[in-house]
């Protein structure tokens, strides 16, 4: 059974995002560090820290996933947002490396205009400025997007060009968020579409290079380039897709985690991690999924 979780509020604290993930029945979860729509953010403090790691034997929810801010932008070619980009991506790994979180996920940004070869060479090398001051032990998770506007990231090809620049697997990867893939064109849904969907990116970035996935159903239909996410099972994406993931044994070590909308009782995330849980076979291996795509 791979991990299952949801992104949490941090409301009331770092720590408390564990402990309504846990309330829920979750094994992982993601959490922001930072208002996601705020440049500014308090310092850690010791306090702090010791509360999350409480939090974190407490509850034994594992791995811990971070999500970046929205107002980064990697891609600019505003130089002055780009420098305050990077700055906020240097703040956000040292937390990360702080709090003992391995894993931190962010947008490949976009390029407003400059062009999709201009934008991806600024996240390339945004990325490696980051990780110059930074240390090792937080992994990078670039993920996936819709496409919406001036966007990178809604081809794997983008993905891989920024992976193949900065060229530390170790400290850089993927998330792969199913909504963001269907509203970007790619079918996941039937056994051969899935297979080829996970055969291109082995073959482009290597399976090995992700960390996360982002388990949303899709609003808006394939093709739309539109990020609008929904219920499992209640979109685009469709069931028969959750079923191969939650069954495929090349992910099972990979932590599955909703964005799918929800009230502060968490109602919805109940349902769709027991929709997600129903879905597992118990095999290891799913209809499209485990040994039938070949992954290395």
């Amino acid at each position: 059974m791979p991990r299952l979780g949801a992104h949490m509020s941090v409301a009331g604290g770092l720590d408390q995002a564990l402990f309504r993930g846990d309330s829920i029945g979750c094994d992982t979860v993601q959490l922001f560090l930072r208002a996601p729509t705020r440049w500014e953010a308090p310092p850690l403090t010791d306090g702090d820290v010791d509360a999350f790691q409480a939090a974190r034997e407490a509850t034994g929810l594992a791995p811990i996933v971070v999500h970046g801010s929205y107002l980064i932008n990697l891609a600019s070619p505003k130089a002055a947002l780009w420098r305050r980009s990077v700055a906020a991506l240097i703040d956000d790994l040292g937390r990360c490396r702080r709090l003992g979180i391995d894993r931190y996920v962010l947008h490949p940004c976009a390029h407003t205009g400059s062009g999709e070869a201009a934008g991806v060479a600024k996240v390339a090398q945004a990325i490696q400025a980051a990780l110059a001051e930074t240390d090792a032990g937080v992994r990078l998770l670039l993920e996936n997007t819709a496409g919406q506007g001036t966007t990178l990231g809604h081809r794997l090809e983008q993905m891989a060009e920024v992976l193949g620049v900065v060229g530390d697997g170790k400290r850089v990867g993927v998330c792969v968020d199913t909504a963001h893939a269907v509203a970007a064109g790619y079918h996941l849904a039937e056994s051969e579409d899935y297979a080829r969907f996970w055969a291109t990116a082995d073959q482009l970035f290597g399976i090995q290079a992700v960390g996360c996935l982002h388990l949303n159903d899709s609003l808006r239909h394939a093709g739309s380039r539109v990020d609008r996410h929904t219920h499992i099972g209640e979109g685009h994406v469709g069931l028969t897709a959750f079923r191969h993931l939650v069954n495929d044994s090349a992910l099972q070590h990979v932590p599955m985690i909703l964005e799918t909308p929800k009230g502060e009782d968490m109602l919805e995330d109940i349902r769709n991690l027991a929709v997600l849980r129903g879905l597992f076979e118990g095999n290891g291996a799913g209809e499209a999924g485990g040994d039938g795509h070949q992954m290395t």
